[in-house]
């Protein structure tokens, strides 16, 4: 196994009186994509919040690359936070600039280099993600497969060793959704980079996941290989597996039997 370059250990998250996370560990190892996984409200965002800084948890601790996470205004955490790449459900591009603006934020924000290698950098990003032809359009100009694509080369222009995805599949067709997924998978043999993703999407988690991790109200039920979890005969994460699947094929049965019927008339 990988080393591991998030720790979250034993936390503890509270919203008021009410308790969100309840003694939660588990590692993400490098060049891996981890799934996060469960049912509305079970704690998933406020997981993922905690493993990035963006929230500090009532008990326990949060390692990021060897690095304790404290409050989110220290110079250890701003310093940690510039090393993780967030992609979110929608993109979150700015629709007054052009997408080789958006992408090029981050860079102007955060370091000295000169626009012209500005330039050269927010290329090579769009060329990684295979939408060159992306740099001078508008946010407002493109498919939602192109907009989420321009999300990932934002979110990888500082070159992050972690990357961060919010339901990358969200609001797409199969096509385009399964384009995406071999994307992350692209990106994580060529760069290393450790991938953590929400996602709902049953074909997706079966394309990309190396592991996953599985909550029902604040506690871990699963956290293993993805193959293990296949592997479950009971329980809620074979349910989860398993209502899919049959939901689907309910669906593919109740289509040949209205074809049957009206074969008939």
């Amino acid at each position: 196994m990988n080393e591991a370059v998030i720790e979250i250990r034993k936390i503890k998250a509270k919203y008021g009186d009410r308790t969100v996370l309840h003694d939660i560990s588990t590692d993400f190892h490098r060049a891996e994509i981890k799934v996060v996984l469960g049912t509305s409200g079970c704690g998933k965002t406020t997981l993922l919040k905690h493993a990035i800084g963006l929230l500090t948890p009532c008990e326990g601790s949060v390692t990021i690359l060897g690095t304790k996470i404290g409050e989110l205004d220290s110079p250890e955490t701003m310093a940690m936070l510039k090393r993780i790449g967030v992609m979110y459900q929608y993109g979150a591009l700015l629709g007054s600039l052009t997408v080789g603006a958006n992408i090029a934020l981050p860079l102007k924000m955060h370091t000295k280099l000169s626009d012209e290698l500005i330039e050269e950098i927010v290329r090579d990003k769009l060329h990684s993600v295979k939408l060159d032809i992306a740099y001078d359009l508008f946010p407002g100009e493109l498919s939602g497969g192109m907009r989420k694509r321009a999300a990932i080369a934002r979110a990888l222009v500082l070159d992050p060793p972690i990357l961060f995805c919010d339901e990358p599949s969200a609001g797409l067709d199969p096509v385009t959704s399964k384009g995406l997924d071999e994307l992350l998978k692209e990106i994580r043999d060529r760069l290393g980079v450790t991938i953590v993703v929400i996602t709902h999407e049953i074909e997706s988690i079966k394309t990309i996941a190396d592991s996953i991790i599985y909550l029902e109200k604040g506690r871990v039920l699963y956290d293993g290989s993805l193959e293990k979890a296949l592997q479950l005969t009971e329980g809620p994460v074979s349910n989860f597996f398993n209502r899919v699947e049959n939901s689907t094929a309910a669906q593919e049965s109740k289509g040949k039997s209205t074809l049957t019927v009206r074969s008939t008339l």
